[in-house]
């Protein structure tokens, strides 16, 4: 049981962060066990809630790659991944559509709703929101990178008090449906709407050197942990992408681990945070 002067130091706290971000956007990239955990999943809808709620514009883009491959499983189609990255044909695009802009978009829609926020589900598709071409670096079928973002449409929808949850497809130049890494979804529409915060809840508690939590980090920092082998593997991609993202007008990235309940306030809310920040050189 918390006292009740913990608690008033609490409330305390959080509020010059409150003052500080109220009216500014924050766009999540909700994934990993936190969308897989029953309780995880009602404490992220809490957490999106509360911040909607006390000023903050939040959009959510999601992924699904668990359930879409359960699916194309249950429907004898084969997945197939180059170099970690799934391949999306014609078949597999409508599995894609199904889980991701069907089952699981209006799953979190509703569980937003049912805890007070005030959610709409989209897709790329809807109303133009995402277009893209195809991705130019390896054959990847149906897969895109995203080249717009009808930011007029979002800020119509924030300003009006909602709560975008989107599904990461989006429209190709030859108008075909296009799948889209949902990580580069979230980074795309971040920077197009000069987001104060683009956070990503992952499996992993962020950016660790030596076993050590890093709990900010500059990109001359990164480039100086990449180039001693301290920062290896998946995580290079990440925080590069993290930085480059930055560089496109978003004031800070956080890799936070979306297993802990309430991450999404505790990385806020709080001096220490619980995850990694990227942040500017100045």
């Amino acid at each position: 049981m918390i006292d009740t002067q913990t608690k008033e130091e609490v409330l305390i706290k959080a509020l010059p962060y409150i003052q500080t971000y109220e009216g500014k956007t924050f766009v999540i990239k909700y994934g990993g066990a936190a969308m897989r955990d029953e309780r995880l999943k009602v404490t992220f809808a809490q957490d999106v809630t509360i911040l909607r709620k006390i000023g903050i514009n939040i959009i959510i883009v999601h992924g699904g790659g668990k359930d879409i491959t359960d699916l194309a499983a249950a429907l004898n189609i084969e997945s197939r991944f180059v170099d970690g990255q799934r391949y999306t044909d014609e078949h597999m695009v409508d599995v894609v559509l199904m889980v991701l802009a069907g089952k699981l978009n209006k799953e979190i829609v509703n569980l937003v709703n049912s805890n007070g926020g005030n959610a709409i589900g989209l897709c790329g598709v809807d109303n133009g929101l995402l277009k893209a071409k195809r991705n130019s670096e390896k054959d990847l079928g149906l897969v895109g990178e995203v080249n717009f973002v009808n930011v007029s449409f979002l800020n119509l929808l924030l300003n009006n008090g909602m709560m975008p949850v989107i599904a990461p497809l989006a429209v190709g130049e030859d108008g075909k449906i296009l799948n889209i890494n949902a990580d580069l979804a979230a980074g795309a529409i971040a920077s197009e709407l000069k987001a104060e915060k683009l956070v990503y809840l992952s499996d992993i508690e962020g950016v660790l050197v030596d076993q050590k939590l890093i709990s900010s980090l500059t990109h001359s920092d990164a480039e100086s942990l990449i180039d001693r082998g301290a920062i290896h593997g998946g995580m290079i991609p990440k925080v590069r992408s993290a930085f480059t993202t930055l560089d496109r007008g978003v004031r800070k990235v956080h890799i936070i681990d979306g297993r802990i309940k309430h991450s999404l306030l505790l990385e806020i809310f709080t001096d220490e945070g619980i995850g990694t920040q990227m942040i500017h050189e100045s």
